[in-house]
């Protein structure tokens, strides 16, 4: 069900039936010249879609702006938001759900950049609604590198990457019209780890980079549609067991 379409008088009984909601989380931002603009928009958009009408969720609309990392900063058609400023605006926005009597909110994410933020915005409010339990789900996250490379969907590389063919595929897989890679498009290799153990590096100008990544000429809408799949197995299961442990503790 999508929150803009419940009209005033079912507010109070919608709210009852409804077990959680989902605000998507994504951006207006360069992705290449293969790419459209909101590809993170897009993609939050559409995996809110794909969660079971079983799990009773409660769909917002998509906050398409948010802070921006400076690598994508000063390509064209990039609108960043600052940090602040975007922290602030979605912590009124969870708040006023909360006021609504829901607590339990999935906070679906398709930038990388939203991902601090939005941690933020959910520890403050808890603060304030001690009962209130956020999931962040981050879409690229429910489907595994492991699982791509045993399904064989990319050939010398993993695929991930801002831009790149894992991110794009997905794309095509809901919007193949916006996805268009040329032969003059150029494509990049990512640097090899720095190291095994988890870490976070921060560049304004990363090693094979022009406002996107990777070998984008192996996105398609096959390998899109195996990775959506995976990735909304995932996602709804990771649901349903988050929402099943809190039933249980309510019992307690």
């Amino acid at each position: 069900m999508k929150a803009i379409e419940v009209h005033g008088r079912d507010i109070e009984q919608v709210t009852r039936d409804v077990r959680f909601a989902v605000v998507p989380l994504g951006s207006v931002e360069y992705h290449g010249p293969h790419a459209p603009l909101g590809t993170d928009t897009i993609l939050a958009e559409s995996f809110a879609e794909r969660m079971g009408p079983s799990l009773h969720p409660l769909i917002y609309p998509a906050v398409p702006y948010s802070a921006c990392p400076g690598k994508t900063r000063h390509y064209p058609g990039t609108i960043p938001v600052r940090p602040t400023v975007f922290i602030d605006y979605l912590t009124d926005v969870v708040e006023g759900i909360c006021r609504l009597g829901i607590r339990h909110i999935v906070l679906l994410n398709a930038h990388d950049a939203n991902m601090g933020p939005a941690r933020t915005a959910a520890e403050h409010v808890t603060g304030t609604y001690p009962d209130a339990s956020f999931l962040l789900i981050n879409w690229w996250q429910m489907a595994s590198v492991e699982f791509t490379q045993r399904m064989g969907l990319f050939q010398g590389t993993a695929g991930r990457g801002h831009g790149g063919p894992y991110e794009m595929s997905a794309v095509k897989a809901f919007r193949p019209e916006m996805v268009t890679v040329q032969e003059s498009d150029l494509e990049f290799d990512a640097g090899s780890p720095l190291s095994p153990v988890p870490y976070v590096l921060v560049e304004g100008t990363p090693q094979g980079w022009d406002g996107y990544t990777g070998r984008i000429r192996q996105c398609s809408l096959e390998t899109g549609q195996i990775i959506v799949e995976e990735a909304s197995r995932n996602m709804n299961l990771l649901i349903q067991e988050w929402l099943a442990r809190r039933t249980d503790k309510k019992k307690e």
